[in-house]
């Protein structure tokens, strides 16, 4: 996975044109990170994705570009350009671009 940093506060900027897609790759781009959670951009090539895991966060999931598959608990979802979920947290979940997409995930670290 590439990973990218240096987004500046205080400075608009576009959530999908900040995070470029790779060939073969999943990119991610760490906008926010602390104590309570982190705001953090992805772009998924083709065919590429994130293994089942879990995470200590409540997770929100908003689909800035093409469409890929989000499985929560063992339930697969189709999420699509505009669409948006939220993983709760300590449940498995998993990501799949069958099609490329990017995606903004705000994770909120729950009590």
């Amino acid at each position: 996975m590439n990973t990218q940093n240096s987004t500046p506060k205080g400075v608009p900027f576009n959530l999908e044109n900040s995070v470029a897609y790779a060939i073969g790759s999943v990119v991610s781009k760490t906008l926010l990170k602390k104590n309570a959670g982190n705001i953090t951009l992805f772009s998924f090539d083709a065919g590429q994705g994130l293994s089942e895991h879990t995470a200590p966060f409540d997770a929100v999931v908003y689909i800035l570009d093409g469409e890929g598959e989000i499985t929560i608990g063992g339930k697969k979802f189709d999420v699509a350009a505009g669409e948006s979920l939220i993983m709760p947290a300590n449940v498995p979940h998993a990501l799949h671009a069958g099609k490329r997409f990017k995606m903004l995930l705000i994770m909120i670290r729950s009590e």
